[in-house]
């Protein structure tokens, strides 16, 4: 099963705001070149999933929200949501690996009453990734997700 990257932000600095892009350089250094979170390891760049973020917009009564209020790095569809690290996430020529769960923090309550709870189940908040291989990906490129390629 396949999808596709529908989205690509970065922040230059902490809560900046996001700066929408039609493709960006991903580094093994760096991540989302310019990101101010990038060069931190264990969550270089962060991915949200179309679908889950749609599920917890519905149950918090927002269905219409921006995916921008996530703040994640990538926007992806098509795609089933990790619930576990240690997949890779591939994207045109880039591969990243989810190493962690993004938690709902308290912007997200912020931003809507009850949006932090709706995003608790099912790993809805996005997955944190490490870069194991950088290119450039641009906004419609494919995206596969699946075990390591050294997973046997």
């Amino acid at each position: 099963m396949s999808g596709r990257l529908i989205g690509i932000c970065r922040a230059h600095e902490k809560m900046a705001p996001l700066e929408q892009l039609a493709e960006a350089e991903v580094t093994l250094q760096a991540g989302i070149a310019g990101d101010v979170r990038g060069t931190r390891p264990g969550r270089q760049v962060t991915v949200l999933f179309r679908e889950g973020w749609e599920d917890a917009c519905r149950d918090a009564g927002a269905p219409d929200l921006t995916w921008l209020t996530r703040r994640a790095n990538l926007y992806v569809e098509g795609l089933e949501q990790p619930r576990s690290t240690g997949m890779e996430l591939r994207i045109g020529a880039v591969i990243l690996k989810v190493v962690d769960e993004v938690k709902p923090c308290a912007l997200m309550e912020a931003a809507l009453t009850g949006l932090r709870a709706a995003m608790r189940p099912d790993w809805r908040g996005g997955v944190a990734c490490d870069v194991v291989r950088g290119g450039v990906i641009r906004l419609d490129d494919r995206a596969l997700l699946g075990a390591p390629a050294d997973a046997g």
